[in-house]
């Protein structure tokens, strides 16, 4: 049996099994991506801050509104881990509320995060943009 814990990828294991990454899909990694760093245009944190943009909103709204506008259906468990990392950031807050359902805003930071990652969004496709017009047109095959 393989230790769970590999010395390191693509390294023997400290007792070796005779494969080089058995364990890999065991290993767990853990990445603190800040916000400031290139983000995916379907990033959950990404988009409850662009639904949360267009007004304050509770979970299930911000999972219909998400689904509408980017075509994206989050699980209830991506949308409330996002939302908790996005409030310990300070890039959404709580609103008081007398219902059970916590509406969220999104803050002046959040606003920011928001614009940078959209610049990034708008600098990567000008990117994809460029580099698509340099690939040569397949010319149809004769049968």
């Amino acid at each position: 049996m393989c230790d769970p814990q590999p010395a390191a990828l693509g390294r023997d294991h400290p007792r070796s099994c005779g494969r080089r990454t058995h364990c890999v899909a065991t290993l767990y990694v853990v990445v603190f991506i800040p916000m400031g760093a290139r983000r995916r245009s379907n990033d959950p944190p990404t988009l409850i801050l662009m639904s949360l943009a267009g007004g304050a909103r509770h979970g299930h709204a911000l999972l219909k509104d998400i689904e509408e506008f980017a075509g994206v259906k989050l699980g209830p468990g991506a949308l409330y881990g996002a939302i908790t990392r996005l409030e310990q950031r300070g890039l959404i807050e709580p609103l008081a509320s007398n219902d059970r359902r916590r509406p969220y805003q999104i803050t002046a930071a959040g606003t920011q995060a928001l614009a940078d990652s959209v610049d990034q969004m708008r600098e990567l496709a000008r990117v994809g943009e460029a580099r698509l017009k340099s690939v040569p047109t397949p010319r149809p095959r004769l049968a």
